[in-house]
């Protein structure tokens, strides 16, 4: 038994097992390795992914939606401009110069960015009416235009923002250069601020040894007729900041800016104050809806 058995094993041979297994792989790998593709029809597919690429299907959905976008704008334009005459003003505004639109015209502009579900024109009219110019309605105060029907803040605010923007445009005009040399622009900021004021405004332009605005204040706010210069005040602020010189402001909420008996001897005052401590008035301005006085141009001071 011993025999027979080592005779087997040598008829097997050490080779035997290997190959057996390895021709059993071999024919797992075959079932388990995708068959080649035909050259042909690896070249079709570029041309399968390209048919689908070109669907016109997408496309049509999106003009479909552009459509449907253009429509809404076109409608929501319509029900707030069904005369289209907002559209005629805008038009007008940007094509044309200063003088395309009317200044009620300008009010109605603004108060459409504000109102714009409401015909505005009859509000802008009656806002022209109550304040008597467009400085008069830009500077405004908003309790007097909120006091309007119709009026609401965002209104009055839109209107508000026209006069700071022109008064911080005047202001930055004037200080570019010294007061003495550039005096028409000292004017302009000045009525722009003051020339429709209810009240009576106090103030006092403080410049520096070059004749450059270094302050420019308001000390006194008062009522119809009533304010008032504080001397001792105004020259010690001037030594306090170191000024030069200054130039006292009011305006007269008459509209006239003639000047009064007060006001030339309340300036006299601050002159003879100043000149002990070195510190020169230059003027004293009166600013009034119908223009502005000089003192020292009328030969007053």
């Amino acid at each position: 038994m011993q025999e027979r058995h080592f005779a087997l094993r040598s008829t097997m041979g050490p080779c035997a097992a290997p190959w057996g297994l390895a021709q059993h792989h071999g024919a797992l790998r075959n079932t388990m390795e995708p068959r080649a593709t035909p050259r042909n029809a690896m070249n079709e597919e570029p041309h399968l992914f390209a048919e689908q690429s070109s669907s016109s299907e997408v496309p049509s959905r999106k003009g479909r939606g552009t459509k449907k976008k253009t429509d809404a704008n076109r409608v929501r334009e319509t029900g707030n401009d069904p005369s289209g005459h907002r559209g005629r003003l805008r038009q007008r505004l940007l094509e044309g110069g200063d003088d395309a639109l009317a200044d009620h015209e300008i009010v109605e502009y603004l108060l459409m960015t504000a109102i714009p579900q409401k015909d505005v024109k009859p509000l802008a009219r009656v806002l022209m009416q109550r304040f008597g110019s467009l400085a008069g309605v830009f500077n405004a105060d908003p309790r007097a235009l909120t006091g309007i029907s119709g009026i609401k803040e965002t209104a009055a605010a839109s209107l508000k923002i026209v006069g700071v923007a022109a008064r911080r445009l005047a202001l930055a005009t004037v200080r570019e250069e010294p007061i003495l040399s550039s005096w028409q622009a000292l004017i302009d900021y000045l009525h722009i601020d003051m020339a429709h004021l209810t009240h009576e405004r106090v103030r006092v332009l403080y410049l520096n040894v070059q004749n450059r605005l270094l302050l420019d204040q308001v000390v006194s706010d008062g009522t119809l007729d009533e304010s008032a210069i504080y001397t001792r005040e105004i020259i010690g602020k001037a030594m306090a900041i170191g000024a030069a010189s200054l130039i006292l402001v009011h305006n007269h909420p008459s509209g006239s800016p003639q000047p009064s008996r007060a006001d030339i001897q309340v300036t006299q005052k601050v002159i003879e104050a100043g000149r002990h401590l070195n510190i020169v008035v230059h003027d004293h301005v009166i600013i009034g809806r119908e223009g502005h006085v000089s003192l020292k141009a009328k030969g007053l001071i």
